[in-house]
């Protein structure tokens, strides 16, 4: 699934071809795209609508359209943009006609991916922190605050860490790359992190996050670029998909496990597996 810094890469590349244009033409091919609301009225809308930004929020890629107009896509596991295609692929899902005879597609094979049309700012900020928390690389993005989210929570630090609603934009891939930076274990419960982990797992998101980004994401299935090409983070990875493998810093190898129902990579020497608490019975 395209997390933050592929999202973020997709609207870098996306913003100069897309603002200031005008869509010509909309066609919605699959209605799950827009579900629950009818494909029609959100061609109607987009049809004659002008691009002013782009901009993104968490995984969301979020059009700031005339009429104080926003639309708000997710790619989800497999979606992706392609701008002026010679032809168009098996899987689009959207088709936009854009000024100067430009064309914008939609593309996603398993469909997952959604794009909702809402009015007025008030309408998108909601939208958006009913689903997504803190946003990394932002003032507010403090190991206090991600502490204080945390106390009293027992789940692994890695489902913390990828639950939307408390830190926006991280997934699977950059998750596991910030915990080995931090030296800390997936498995460990949130809340028994101290302020030191919070520090470092802080700085660790962003570094591995920043890394993303340079990189132009990581493609290791769908994810690609505006023209079809590759990013290339997935030749960086530290400790994702490289199991079996020597770690960087200590050697040893590298181990997959499951945390969250999610595969896992860790070295479990820079990375001390927690200790089992063991309770003793009542008398």
């Amino acid at each position: 699934m395209p997390e933050l810094p592929e999202v973020e890469t997709i609207r870098r590349q996306l913003a100069p071809h897309l603002e200031g244009r005008t869509i010509l033409h909309a066609e919605i091919l699959d209605p799950r795209w827009t579900r629950p609301i009818d494909p029609e009225s959100v061609q109607s809308e987009l049809t004659g609508a002008r691009v002013n930004r782009v901009l993104r929020s968490g995984k969301y890629l979020v059009w700031e359209l005339s009429g104080d107009r926003h639309l708000l896509m997710h790619l989800r596991m497999t979606g992706g943009l392609l701008f002026d295609p010679i032809a168009d692929p098996l899987h689009t899902r959207v088709r936009l006609e854009l000024d100067g005879g430009h064309r914008l597609l939609y593309v996603d094979p398993r469909r997952f991916g959604t794009g909702h049309l809402v009015s007025g700012s008030d309408a998108r900020d909601a939208y958006l922190a009913a689903r997504i928390g803190v946003e990394p690389m932002t003032p507010g993005f403090t190991a206090e605050h991600l502490r204080s989210l945390a106390r009293g929570r027992t789940a692994p630090v890695k489902s913390f860490v990828l639950d939307q609603r408390r830190i926006a934009g991280v997934g699977n891939i950059y998750a596991d790359e910030a915990l080995f930076r931090a030296g800390i274990h997936p498995l460990r419960p949130a809340g028994r992190l101290s302020a030191g982990d919070w520090d470092r797992l802080r700085a660790a998101i962003e570094d591995a996050l920043r890394a993303g980004i340079d990189a132009k994401g990581a493609s290791i299935d769908d994810f690609r670029h505006l023209d079809g090409a590759q990013g290339s983070f997935q030749d960086r990875f530290l400790v994702h998909r490289r199991a079996g493998e020597p770690c960087v810093v200590c050697g040893r190898p590298i181990r997959k496990i499951v945390v969250g129902g999610r595969g896992t990579y860790v070295c479990e020497s820079c990375q001390p597996r927690p200790r089992r608490t063991v309770r003793r019975p009542g008398r």
